[in-house]
């Protein structure tokens, strides 16, 4: 399958996240809170052709590379000339990749030797270019690690807060947020947590030494935040004033509809806040390197007006870089996308969600139609998926308790749009992310602690990437996840144009909530995709297709044979009098993906 894609050509982006420092790991200890040496950890060499073209298989034109910065952790690194982290502003035992500590290096935990980790991770970006595919690494704007220390920034880059003015809360230049005349307390504990589950560390006391106190990451103006704050984070200043007002140029209205020229030479004459400046630098410096694109964490806790800014001097130095923000609400997205000059946002809200809802058995698929409405002017730029770092993997009994309930779902997700689909690691094998870690909790892969991924180390098969240790349901669930997504990322009809099947057919007594259906076509081509979500029932019934398809196509009366691209589904169009029908027959948790034969 891997050979076959190398000659093929993407008509949309397949993104795959895989959490780098689980990845390669294949200890199977998973001690809760275990340390890297009991739990092992994943090296970026482990990224070897094998498994890089395993990934490939699954239709992947971009690997997200998740936790590659520097972050804060626990391990000792300090003969590399790394300061120790302080535990009581850590979370979990090997640290969240959220709180960036430098943001000019890579996590060491990743690299075999940490003296030449930086040189490691070049090599990672030259092997899965040789695979024909493109890396994506994580930028974090809102926030850094409560101790951020660049040991490797470039000559005259100074670090964040270096230069701030600690004496006022606010300063437009000051790339922090300060709490004059107070000390940092570290959070209370609830609960019973402690720290590394109890364990003893260095410069673990309680105590870290902050002063003045700074805003917490997500916002947070106390000098003690919550525990459930993100405590070992502090909130960067884009020159947005505690009031909310903003010390920079507002972007015209106008330029909504102006390309990234545009929007790149409106702001080359303005003295903008200093934060702009400093991620400037680090985006284009990992571009340099070869990175092909971000993965903006927390993309609206930070303005739009400095996407505009940053995304134009990239994208008219970088035309193809692929830039991906986490947004979730749905009145932002189109100041994101048109004004912020984003490629993609994740399509969570509303579109997961009301997914999700209809896998669990209570949601209705109404609402699917709706949402793709609600967005049909902004729908090629939704990135869509059933798994992430921080979602409930969907074999987790907490969300549908069964890898086959997926299967449906990922149909309608991967299919719909001409937008990406992003795909977890892991996710195509059933991980049911049940380890019990440290920190993290089950029913989400933890990316705080350091463990390993069962149903994913089968695959692994010790380094083979082959699945030689997969059951046989799982054998079977990546053979349908790789067939599915060659259709996604390959079939033409998926730049086709997209028609929702579902209203015209809910008077159809067979046909109901736990039903999709939608066409995609060009003047030319059909595809029909029909999902049943039932995981009892099948579905065996005939759907009607929307006049203004039929005459798009220039059908006349008659029928016309559908082949099955997905299943071994055969069914034929039927065009006449009362209009034109095809019929179904779909087992439970199964889909019918048809295309028209001329």
């Amino acid at each position: 399958m891997a050979v076959e894609h190398a000659s093929k050509s993407h008509v949309k982006p397949v993104v795959y996240q895989v959490f780098t420092r689980l990845f390669g790991n294949t200890n199977t200890t998973n001690k809760p809170w275990g340390t890297l040496t009991e739990n092992g950890v994943g090296k970026f060499s482990d990224f070897t052709p094998q498994a890089l073209a395993g990934i490939k298989e699954l239709g992947v034109s971009h690997i997200w590379y998740t936790g590659v910065p520097h972050h804060a952790l626990v391990n000792d690194y300090t003969a590399y000339g790394i300061s120790l982290d302080d535990p009581d502003v850590i979370k979990g035992r090997a640290g969240s990749p959220y709180a960036v500590k430098d943001y000019y290096n890579v996590n060491p935990d990743l690299a075999d030797d940490p003296a030449t980790r930086l040189a490691e991770f070049k090599a990672l970006i030259e092997r899965t270019h040789a695979q024909g595919m493109k890396v994506i690494i994580d930028i974090v704007p809102n926030h850094v690690a409560r101790a951020y220390e660049s040991t490797s920034r470039p000559e005259g880059v100074a670090d964040f807060g270096a230069q701030d003015d600690t004496s006022v809360v606010y300063a437009r230049d000051n790339n922090f947020y300060y709490i004059p005349g107070e000390d940092f307390i570290v959070p209370e504990s609830v609960g019973g947590y402690r720290p590394l589950g109890g364990d003893s560390a260095p410069l673990l006391d309680n105590q870290f030494a902050e002063s003045p106190a700074k805003w917490t990451g997500n916002g947070s103006r106390l000098a003690q935040p919550n525990i459930h704050d993100w405590y070992e984070t502090v909130k960067v200043n884009y020159g947005v004033r505690p009031d909310g007002s903003y010390d920079f140029p507002v972007l015209p209205e106008a330029y909504r509809n102006l390309g990234v020229a545009e929007h790149h030479a409106f702001w080359l004459d303005k003295n903008l806040p200093d934060s702009w400046y400093k991620f400037h630098d680090i985006v284009h410096y990992w571009l340099a390197m070869g990175v092909d694109g971000f993965r903006y964490d927390m993309a609206e806790m930070v303005p739009v007006e400095f996407w505009s800014f940053l995304n134009s001097s990239i994208k008219v130095q970088y035309p193809d870089a692929f830039l991906l923000a986490e947004v979730y609400n749905p009145k932002q997205f189109r100041n994101y996308i048109q004004l912020g000059k984003m490629d993609y946002l994740y399509d969570k809200v509303d579109f997961y969600d009301n997914l999700k809802a209809v896998m669990q058995g209570h949601g209705d698929a109404q609402s699917l139609e709706q949402v793709q409405a609600n967005i049909e002017d902004v729908a090629d730029h939704m990135l869509h998926f059933l798994e992430n770092h921080d979602e409930q993997r969907i074999a987790a009994p907490e969300f549908a308790g069964d890898a086959a309930k997926g299967k449906p779902a990922m149909v309608v997700s991967a299919l719909i749009s001409r937008s990406p689909t992003m795909l977890y690691f892991g996710q195509d094998v059933g991980e049911d992310g049940s380890e019990e870690p440290g920190f993290g909790d089950p029913s989400r892969t933890s990316i705080f602690d350091y463990i390993g991924v069962p149903a994913h180390q089968r695959w692994m098969n010790d380094g083979a990437f082959d699945g030689g240790k997969l059951s046989p349901t799982e054998l079977a669930l990546r053979a349908y996840y790789i067939k599915l997504m060659d259709i996604a990322a390959f079939h033409p009809l998926m730049n086709a144009d997209y028609t929702s099947l579902h209203s015209l057919n809910t008077a159809n007594d067979a046909y109901g909530p736990l039903h999709f259906a939608f066409a995609r076509h060009d003047n030319e081509n059909l595809m029909l995709v029909v999902s049943n979500f039932d995981p009892d029932k099948p579905l065996a019934t005939t759907l009607n297709l929307p006049e203004a398809v039929v005459e798009q196509l220039g059908l006349s009366s008659g029928e016309y044979a559908l082949q099955g691209l997905l299943e071994d589904h055969v069914s034929q169009l039927t065009i006449n009098s009362d209009g034109a029908a095809f019929a179904v027959a779909l087992a439970p948790l199964s889909s019918a993906v048809l295309v028209l034969t001329r």
